[in-house]
């Protein structure tokens, strides 16, 4: 899947596995510079929670690309904390959410095709106005010439208890033990992935933020971009 040679909107790809920071540091940062914010997640879900109410397998890849080739999945609201994911018209953005389905997302997530398909919507999504777009593989599949690239990590007990923090606060009941297993578990998939694995592409920076807060990650982000002089005129 080429792409475009001609795009002139500012793209920056953050990656790195869950609870990692990588969503609400690029929610503040794209808030921060004006910029729209694409969680590539969410696309995913919005996938999966169309599968399940069809009843496709998620084995029957056929189905699986059929069914993300009629699917409009859309993010809406300026305010990326407010955001809203709409498939199909309708808003899903808590139903998308439910752990009925995060238990379901890697059945669609990992299957080559379906990434390939869904490459294809994000890619034309970034090229439309630019974005700060966060996910697992969009430094080395989606956006591989994004402007800046940065790979977050944490120690894995900070990630945990990050998205225990999360999940509590949605109203889930469930023990930081659980969200630690579910967590090494969802790490191993996305490592191990055959299409577009988790890992740094080689010209990203690598962020540690165990010990940082969300507006010292952006502001570390943000002192990268400023020193690139090159680049300074696209966030004007």
């Amino acid at each position: 899947m080429p792409i475009s040679r001609h795009r002139r909107h500012l793209i920056i790809a953050i990656d790195g596995p869950a609870g990692s920071g990588k969503s609400s540091t690029a929610k503040a940062l794209a808030k921060r510079i004006k910029t729209p914010y694409i969680d590539t997640g969410a696309m995913y879900r919005a996938l999966t929670l169309k599968a399940m109410r069809a009843g496709v397998l998620f084995k029957n890849k056929k189905g699986l690309v059929e069914l993300i080739r009629k699917s409009k999945i859309e993010l809406i609201g300026q305010d990326p904390f407010k955001q809203k994911v709409h498939l199909d018209g309708e808003d899903v953005t808590g139903e998308i959410r439910e752990p009925s389905l995060t238990k379901n997302v890697f059945y669609v997530a990992q299957e080559p095709a379906i990434r390939r398909e869904m490459v294809k919507k994000q890619r034309q999504m970034g090229q439309r106005k630019g974005a700060v777009m966060e996910g697992r593989d969009i430094g080395t599949q989606v956006f591989p010439d994004a402007d800046f690239k940065f790979y977050f990590e944490a120690n894995q007990t900070i990630r945990a208890r990050r998205r225990y923090r999360e999940l509590i606060a949605l109203g889930q009941n469930i023990s930081l033990t659980q969200v630690l297993i579910d967590q090494k578990k969802r790490d191993a998939t996305d490592y191990n992935r055959k299409e577009g694995p988790l890992k740094a592409a080689k010209d990203a920076l690598v962020i540690d933020t165990s010990s940082l807060t969300i507006d010292e990650t952006v502001d570390k982000i943000l002192a990268v971009i400023k020193s690139c002089r090159g680049r300074r005129k696209r966030l004007s």
